[in-house]
């Protein structure tokens, strides 16, 4: 989302665009600082002390504050976000992000172990960078993960992250985009992200 003020005399002007071309010029370097510090504190939490719930509370909020969670949901809802009624967002964007958390901490076991390191970072569209990481685990072959980042009110926030050449936002919005055409609508959708987080709920539990 690109916010831009646009001043009601011509002799601002100038002044009024120098923001935004600035913020483009160095949003690789702010992305590139944000994700090394963000991930440095997620692999930092999961390899940490504490319960698996204290560890994913603490990693929830370190994911509110890195990640467009509102941007990305609606992106991923795509066409039947216009449609759907303020009690259906309310419940998706409330599913949406408590499903990223847990599928991230049904993960934690993975990531034990693991360093995070970054390599590139550059501007692929106007107000996009893409940030090129590499995690490596004790036994197991490095994975190159790119996360795109975007300004969103001043500061940078994760859009999407691509592994292999794939996207994961526009994975998972043709995903869900099929829910909602073979469930009947949003209702089912809703639904079906319920299941999803009894499941892993589910998983979680000591056995």
């Amino acid at each position: 989302m690109r916010r831009r003020l646009f001043s009601a005399c011509l002799v601002s002007l100038p002044f009024a665009a120098a923001a935004p071309l600035a913020a483009a010029a160095d949003l690789p370097s702010r992305a590139a600082g944000f994700i090394e510090a963000r991930g440095a504190e997620v692999i930092a939490v999961i390899n940490g002390p504490g319960t698996l719930e204290e560890k994913r509370e603490r990693v929830a909020a370190i994911l509110r504050e890195a990640v467009d969670v509102r941007g990305v949901a609606q992106f991923v809802l795509g066409r039947h976000w216009r449609t759907a009624t303020a009690p259906q967002r309310d419940a998706y964007l409330a599913l949406f992000e408590e499903l990223l958390v847990r599928t991230l901490s049904s993960r934690f076991g993975e990531l034990n172990g693991a360093s995070f390191t970054v390599s590139r970072a550059q501007m692929v569209s106007e107000d996009e960078a893409v940030v090129s990481t590499v995690v490596t685990r004790p036994n197991t072959p490095a994975v190159t993960l790119d996360w795109r980042v975007a300004d969103i009110g001043g500061k940078p926030k994760i859009v999407d992250l691509v592994a292999e050449g794939t996207s994961l936002r526009i994975t998972q919005r043709s995903e869900y985009s099929a829910v909602v055409q073979r469930s009947g609508g949003v209702d089912g959708l809703l639904n079906a992200m319920r299941q999803q987080l009894a499941q892993l709920e589910q998983q979680a539990l000591p056995r």
